[in-house]
């Protein structure tokens, strides 16, 4: 805030984040639905996400990031696996476990996935928003990033 900003009315502020709250909530939603990538409980979701942004692990660090016991996040992994986007490797320095990973080919769903996210939004910013509101919520991304970083 610069010395010429006033503050906020406190009781302005919570809508502000409550309404915030409610139109992320939604655009998630919408983006799931132009994903296309089919439907995962929310465990199952946290799992394919970690491995993508983590890398392989196995079944006990994967138990362990989400506070499960291995025998649920086995449950888990069996689903995934049943339906072909997670796969196993013997781990090279114990081989009484299993290194899990996203397969190639759900790897490449994901990827385009995300095309189909970044396609929507992209076309719906470029068609619903003139350019001066395009320059608004260029704006309005920094604050969030701002925001999520605090």
């Amino acid at each position: 805030m610069s010395k010429n900003d006033s503050p906020v009315e406190v009781d302005a502020l919570h809508a502000v984040a409550e309404d915030l709250r409610v139109v992320i909530g939604k655009l998630r939603r919408r983006l799931r639905e132009e994903s296309h990538v089919g439907d995962f409980t929310p465990s199952q979701t946290q799992v394919l996400g970690l491995l993508e942004r983590e890398g392989p692990a196995t079944v006990t660090a994967l138990a362990r990031a989400h506070g499960v016991r291995p025998q649920s996040m086995g449950e888990t992994l069996s689903v995934l696996k049943a339906a072909g986007l997670v796969s196993g490797t013997p781990d090279p320095t114990d081989g009484r476990q299993t290194v899990l990973s996203l397969t190639p080919a759900f790897r490449k769903k994901i990827k385009a996935s995300r095309a189909a996210r970044q396609d929507w939004l992209f076309r719906t910013m470029q068609t619903r928003f003139s350019a001066t509101e395009q320059q608004q919520l260029a704006k309005g991304i920094a604050l969030l990033k701002r925001l999520v970083d605090s």
